[in-house]
């Protein structure tokens, strides 16, 4: 009897770069790129959108994290998520990373791609609360708190890196 293949790791990506129309102004942001367009086709790619799962709506005014903070301010209760017209919709981007987690968790997710800038999604940078086009350093809540459960998050302009992440982990080298 030959072995069973070991089972392929799946990732846990941001709907919107598969091209699913859930970003606040109702359009998607597809990810044309050869790796993301091969996982996906390997059926190793988890869709999801925390801000659609939060409860938001599609279209919705565009929101920011409030200015000079990210996501792990959000998520210790010390900054707000606040739309551009001053409505605040911290509620919904905590449930939502809370539900990325959550499915992260009960499918033995370990690796997230997800979308730069977003104050949800953004593993690197968002913008800075001002609604000026303007970014700083940091995550947004979704990435903050996948990162602080020990998923590794990259955003579609790492997927190289995210590559090899995927292949330590399949190789038994986490």
């Amino acid at each position: 009897m030959s072995a069973a293949p070991p089972p392929r790791e799946r990732l846990l990506v941001s709907a919107c770069l598969l091209g699913a129309p859930v970003r606040y102004h109702g359009r998607g942001a597809a990810c044309e790129a050869a790796l993301l367009q091969r996982w996906q086709a390997e059926g190793r790619l988890v869709a999801f959108c925390p801000e659609v799962a939060g409860g938001l709506p599609t279209p919705r005014p565009p929101a920011e994290i409030e200015p000079g903070q990210s996501g792990q301010a959000v998520l210790r209760g010390l900054a707000r998520v606040l739309d551009r017209e001053g409505a605040e919709v911290t509620a919904a981007f905590v449930a939502g990373a809370q539900q990325a987690l959550a499915l992260a968790r009960a499918q033995g997710l370990r690796l997230a791609v997800l979308k730069e800038d977003s104050p949800s999604c953004g593993s690197a940078r968002v913008y800075d609360g001002h609604f000026a086009g303007q970014r700083l350093p940091g995550a947004g809540v979704t990435a903050a708190l996948l990162r602080e459960a020990g998923l590794q998050v990259f955003s579609e302009w790492e997927l190289e890196a995210a590559a090899q992440a995927l292949a330590r982990l399949e190789a038994g080298r986490g």
